[in-house]
């Protein structure tokens, strides 16, 4: 198999938006959970709920792609695992190294999921000394010294940081110096990287900040009640009386006197809502 330096997918030069290649590989998912079940076909919008999206953005994002699917059949699924596969450059060996071997590091190199999807871990490569010939997932350890040397014998050209925050910008300097043109950074911090460099953070602890906020909100949600809206103001928690109306105000007491006419109300000389008016007519 080629490896990642003599082919680039050319996804950008296509046009493809950014946001349509983030989702390409939510399909993927699907795509190959259906082809393991030996599912041939599939609608837009069962893959769409499988792959977390509505049914029109899954078809807009493939017609980047040329696929449109048949009418009244779907979409092949077997093709479209080739054609997303292809268009996310996994039809390719993609050689990787992983810089920062503690227990996050140790983790990803032990992550199945990178090798079954073209990404096979080239090196793992440490700053500790003792770490150095180490077997972490069958590969042994490397020191950081080494790093430019072991980058240009395997072809690598996407390397994954995992270090304290405090040395990923060194890290990452050399990476690019060394003819790094992707990084995937884990180290909670924001790396500077010259143009013609692609770089996707993951920080775990945003994301479960971001998971707080929302479980604090629904907590808030159940705790309090829902405001209640008094008669009379249309606003919540303002008490009012009703105002009497303006006739109301100027009605005689039953059995009385009226207002300032001083007529009795006799039953036949009444308003147009049958009440006794303020002022009789003469």
């Amino acid at each position: 198999m080629a490896t990642g330096r003599t082919h680039r997918p050319a996804t950008r030069s296509r046009g493809i938006p950014e946001a349509t290649v983030a989702r390409l590989p939510l399909y993927l998912r699907a795509l190959t959970a259906l082809s393991e079940r030996s599912v041939p076909t599939v609608s837009s919008e069962e893959l769409a709920t499988a792959a977390g999206v509505n049914s029109a953005k899954l078809r807009k994002d493939f017609s980047y792609l040329g696929s449109y699917g048949t009418r009244g059949v779907g979409y092949d699924v077997e093709y479209l695992v080739y054609q997303i596969s292809r268009e996310l450059g996994l039809t390719q060996d993609w050689p990787v190294v992983i810089v920062g071997i503690g227990n996050l590091g140790a983790a990803l190199a032990n992550y199945g999921g990178f090798a079954s999807r073209g990404f096979r871990v080239a090196a793992l490569i440490d700053a500790d000394p003792a770490m150095a010939g180490k077997l972490v997932a069958g590969i042994a350890v490397q020191h950081t010294d080494e790093l430019e040397k072991i980058i240009d014998d395997n072809g690598v050209s996407i390397g994954v940081i995992a270090t304290p925050a405090g040395a990923a910008q060194q890290v990452c300097d050399r990476l690019v110096a060394a003819g790094i043109t992707s990084i995937l950074n884990f180290a909670p911090t924001v790396l500077s990287v010259p143009e013609g460099v692609d770089v996707r953070k993951v920080d775990l602890s945003i994301e479960l900040q971001i998971l707080a906020f929302h479980e604090q909100r629904k907590a808030g949600e159940e705790a309090t009640p829902p405001e209640r809206e008094t008669a009379g103001t249309g606003e919540p928690g303002v008490a009012t009386t009703p105002k009497p109306s303006a006739a109301a105000s100027h009605r005689p007491a039953a059995g009385g006197s009226g207002g300032t006419g001083g007529h009795s109300g006799d039953g036949n000389r009444q308003g147009p809502d049958g009440d006794v008016p303020a002022v009789m007519p003469a």
